[in-house]
């Protein structure tokens, strides 16, 4: 059973798992099981768990994975509230892939697309907020911040100002409109469609996404295994920070004051190490295959063991 999404970076995240001892892979954002298939395909010592709170990806999951129900369970969740509550040991391996899969990008009715009828952007369908009630009931005020903060928007005050005056002759109610209301304020011509950064700020928002990382790195740099390898890949420089400033924190070794004169803490407070030093991105022959994989980024850690 074939993926209708391709999984991004699929050699090299298989290979950050190289060198895991047996116990327990957790997919934190299953989708339609590309890496998971795969990585259930190469290590037959690993047991897996794959969590997302999108039920068609959980449906189509289940059937993709069915050779290999033995190892692997399925949860619905978002994986900073299911990844605490479980209970299995040991976790040698997490992944996480942030960006948003390509059949949710192009089933229209998910309203992900700039050309979509309708203004949802929900991951997990049942979420009571949608794109809708973002983009037709929030204040300038508070669309201001999302453009600006998870859009990184220039015109964030232009833009906010324009789909207010255009919603109260009559409510924005379909993704097309948006986008073509976003061409007011951003023209067409830059190398990135003029209406992305918006509708990365408004599915931020819906989402919570960026909350969920903050939410997973907590849980993993609280409880976490010795030798346990963490794939993160983001795909927008919010996320990347995220990733790469936790990252940086676990693996420094001294934790003593910056304006201190001179270490007193002994050095010795590194959870592990980072293993590379820059994001791995994809090799032109991904690029052309699947172009949706220019913006992906992967950070990799390894958790240090008892005796290290």
């Amino acid at each position: 059973m074939k993926s209708p999404h391709i999984p991004v970076l699929l050699d090299e995240v298989l290979q950050s798992f190289d060198d895991v001892r047996e116990g327990y892979f957790v997919d934190c954002t299953l989708g339609y099981a590309g890496h998971s298939f795969e990585i259930l395909e190469k290590y037959k010592h690993l047991k897996h768990i794959g969590i997302d709170r999108d039920d068609e990806a959980l449906v189509f999951s289940k059937k993709r994975l069915k050779t290999y129900e033995e190892r692997s369970t399925l949860h619905k969740g978002t994986f900073s509230t299911v990844l605490p509550l479980l209970k299995v040991t040991p976790i040698t391996a997490i992944l996480a892939d942030f960006g948003v899969s390509s059949l949710q990008l192009d089933k229209k009715e998910r309203g992900f697309s700039f050309m979509s009828e309708t203004l949802d952007m929900r991951m997990d369908s049942s979420a009571s907020l949608s794109a809708s009630e973002v983009v037709n009931e929030y204040s300038q005020d508070k669309l201001e911040y999302i453009f600006d903060t998870y859009g990184e928007i220039r015109s964030y005050k232009k833009l906010a100002a324009t789909i207010v005056e255009q919603r109260v002759t009559e409510p924005i109610e379909s993704a097309k409109r948006l986008s073509d209301i976003a061409k007011i304020v951003i023209p067409s011509g830059g190398k990135i469609h003029h209406a992305t950064l918006m509708f990365q700020a408004i599915r931020i928002e819906v989402n919570n996404e960026l909350g969920e990382i903050e939410g997973l790195l907590d849980v993993i740099e609280k409880k976490h295994y010795e030798n346990e390898v963490v794939s993160l890949i983001t795909f927008h420089s919010l996320e990347d920070r995220l990733v790469k400033n936790r990252f940086k924190k676990w693996a420094n070794a001294c934790i003593c004051d910056p304006q201190a004169m001179r270490c007193v803490c002994g050095k010795n407070h590194a959870l592990g190490k980072v293993l590379s030093r820059k994001p791995i991105v994809a090799k032109k022959e991904e690029l052309k295959i699947n172009p949706r994989s220019r913006s992906a980024k992967l950070r990799s850690f390894r958790f240090k063991n008892d005796n290290e």
